[in-house]
C-alpha cells in the first residue's frame, strides 16, 4: 500500500508498505478521501509541533475493505474515521498530565494518508446514502458545533454571538438557526462575512469600533446571553466573546486546536461570565449525521479543490503564502 508520512518539518515523503496485517479487535478500512486545512498544513511546516514519522491527516471517510463479524461494519461499508480517538494506555510509564486525554489523528497519533488503516469499531461510525462525502468529511464539525449548542444552553429566540465567520463558525451558526437560536456572527474580515450572508446567517458584523453599539441595537440594548469563540478562526480578538457578553452569560471556547490562544480573562471576572471549553466530540459523530441528513447545518456554495496525493506537499508548503485565502475553500484529498 502507499502510505505518506512527516519525515521533518517540511518534508513530506511516500512509501510502499505491505498492506496491515489482521489485528483482533480491528477492521481493515480502505481511506478514500481525507480532507486537510490549515491546522495540517501548520503541523507540516512545524508551526505546530509533531512526533516525526508522523502519517498526516485528520479527517477522513473510507469502505470496510474486509469481512468481519462486527454487524455494523460489513464488507464495503462507507464509514466516517474519528479523527479523535481515545489516547493509549501507557502502563507503568511515567504519565505527562499536560497531554491530552485523547489522541488527534495526524498530530498526536498517525492520520488517515494512507490506502488502508486497522480501526477499531469505537473509532468509526458507519454513513448511510444520504449523507454524501462531502460533506462526511465535515461531520466531525458538525458534532463540534452541537456540543458548542450545548455548553451555551441556549433558548429558542435567545442571540448568541459566534466570533469567528471561518467556516466552523459559519456551521455553528447555520445549527443555531435550525435550533431556532439567533446568530451574530463576528469577523474581522468583511469577505468571510459576505460569505457568511450568502449562507443564510442574516446578522453579520465586523469587528470594529462600533461593535458593541451594534450588538446593542441587534439585541434591544441586553447584548447577547452567550457567546462563542471559534479558535480556529484567525484575526479576532478572543476577548470580545467576554465583552459582547451581558452580565452573567456563557461563553464557550470552541475548537479542534487552541493555536496558542492567549486570553485575557479580566472581562470575563468583571461580568461574572461562566466559561466552557469544547474539543474534539467524536461521540457526536451519529448526532451529527442525523444533523447533516437534515441538512440543519448545510453550507453552500462551496469551492472544492480534489488534490493528488504527489500534489499535497506543494500544496502545504505554499498554504501560508496565501492569507486571502477563501473561507468557502474545502480541500479533498482523493486517495482512490
Amino acid at each position: 500500500m502507499n502510505v505518506l508520512k512527516l519525515t521533518a518539518a517540511g518534508r513530506l515523503e511516500g512509501f510502499t508498505a505491505e498492506n496491515p496485517a489482521p489485528v483482533v479487535g480491528k477492521i481493515r478500512v480502505r481511506v478514500t478521501k481525507v480532507l486537510v486545512n490549515g491546522v495540517d498544513a501548520a503541523i507540516y511546516s512545524g508551526a505546530i509541533k509533531a512526533k516525526y514519522p508522523l502519517v498526516p491527516g485528520r479527517f477522513a471517510i473510507g469502505i470496510v475493505a474486509e469481512e468481519c463479524a462486527h454487524l455494523l461494519f460489513p464488507k464495503g461499508t462507507r464509514v466516517l474515521l474519528h479523527a479523535f480517538r481515545e489516547a493509549e494506555d501507557t502502563g507503568a510509564q511515567k504519565r505527562d498530565f499536560e497531554e491530552e486525554e485523547n489522541a488527534a489523528c495526524g498530530q498526536t497519533a498517525d492520520g488517515f494518508l494512507s490506502d488502508f488503516v486497522l480501526v477499531s469499531p469505537n473509532d468509526m461510525t458507519p454513513l448511510p446514502d444520504s449523507v454524501n462525502d462531502e460533506s462526511a468529511l465535515l461531520l466531525h464539525h458538525i458534532a463540534l458545533a452541537q456540543a458548542t449548542h450545548e455548553a451555551l444552553k441556549a433558548q429558542k429566540g435567545q442571540h448568541v454571538a459566534v466570533i469567528g465567520a471561518n467556516l466552523m463558525g459559519i456551521l455553528l451558526c447555520r445549527l443555531l438557526i435550525y435550533r431556532q437560536v439567533v446568530p451574530i456572527l463576528i469577523d474581522s474580515e468583511p469577505k468571510n462575512l459576505e460569505y457568511a450572508r450568502a449562507c443564510g446567517v442574516y446578522y453579520s458584523l465586523e469587528a470594529d469600533s462600533s461593535l458593541i453599539e451594534n450588538v446593542a441595537q441587534i439585541t434591544g440594548g441586553r447584548l447577547v446571553t452567550g457567546a462563542v469563540y471559534v479558535t480556529s478562526a484567525k484575526g479576532n480578538d478572543p476577548t470580545l466573546a467576554f465583552r459582547v457578553c451581558a452580565q452573567e452569560g456563557v461563553t464557550v471556547l470552541s475548537g479542534m486546536n487552541a493555536g496558542g490562544l492567549v486570553l485575557d480573562f479580566a472581562p470575563a471576572l468583571k461580568k461574572r461570565l461562566s466559561v466552557h471549553c469544547v474539543w474534539s466530540c467524536s461521540e457526536y459523530a451519529e448526532n451529527a449525521i442525523n444533523l447533516t441528513a437534515n441538512r440543519a447545518a448545510a453550507v453552500t456554495p462551496r469551492h472544492v479543490n480534489v488534490i493528488k496525493p504527489a500534489d499535497l506537499a506543494q500544496f502545504f508548503a505554499t498554504y501560508p503564502e496565501h492569507p486571502e485565502r477563501d473561507v468557502s475553500e474545502f480541500n479533498i484529498v482523493d486517495l482512490v
